[in-house]
């Protein structure tokens, strides 16, 4: 269990510049101390204490400002940064090394028993106020921009922006490598891309028809086409 902790700890140093001690860590982030609340209130709904295990988790919810449902699964080294408003329903599941930030929620769509919630694979990274809904899998070394609402799978090494969210590609590898990518200023503009695109391709058709009504037909190398990509990366 100290072990535990200890490496609970360290991870906080290492991901958040505002840790300076092991002692601030300990007393001061509310995040930290929901995660380990949950795992005691984890280990009674396992034991199907279930009343004491939601108590627990009303306590921590009070607390921390952080709602974690018991039956969640939450892997290692999970850092909630700041941690108010963060909502982990029932069937979610997080796994190793995963950064979340205020506001956000892993929610349901449905009414239905049974898986419900997201799953987030290792490394994933969360921004403030991001929406992740349904029983969809985030991939590994994805980082959801803020405010964005996920509600189909994303593949592994994904930029997240936008509503609904759109998955953009990187190129190579998180730019910390095996670190979690916390650059949250290198999103894409999704929309005014896709706009600039369509305003070049009229910009185009309209030249091409003036070369039409003077009898003559476009030529490729004085028209240039302007290029039109399936997909994009960052």
């Amino acid at each position: 269990m100290f072990a535990r902790i200890r490496e609970d700890i360290r991870s906080v140093l290492e991901r958040d510049p505002a840790a300076y001690s092991w002692l601030q860590v300990l007393l001061c982030y509310p995040g930290l101390h929901a995660v380990w609340m949950h795992r005691l209130a984890h280990r009674f709904w396992r034991w199907r204490w279930r009343l004491m295990a939601h108590l627990i988790a009303r306590l921590s919810r009070w607390l921390t400002g952080v709602e974690i449902h018991p039956a969640a699964k939450l892997g290692c080294r999970l850092f909630i940064d700041h941690g108010m408003g963060v909502v982990i329903g029932e069937t979610a599941e997080v796994g190793a090394d995963v950064t979340i930030y205020h506001g956000v929620t892993l929610g349901g769509v449905d009414l239905t028993h049974g898986k419900r919630h997201p799953t987030l694979h290792d490394g994933v990274v969360v921004g403030a106020g991001a929406k992740i809904l349904g029983p969809i899998t985030i991939g590994r070394n994805t980082r959801i921009g803020a405010n964005a609402v996920v509600v189909k799978d994303v593949e592994p090494n994904r930029v997240v922006v936008g509503i609904p969210g759109k998955p953009i590609a990187r190129k190579g590898e998180s730019p910390n490598g095996v670190k979690p990518d916390f650059h949250h200023d290198i999103l894409p503009d999704v929309l005014s891309d896709q706009m600039t695109r369509i305003s070049d391709r009229m910009a185009w058709m309209e030249q091409a028809l003036r070369t039409l009504a003077k009898g003559e037909l476009p030529d490729q190398e004085s028209i240039p086409l302007p290029e039109v990509e399936a997909d994009y990366a960052i």
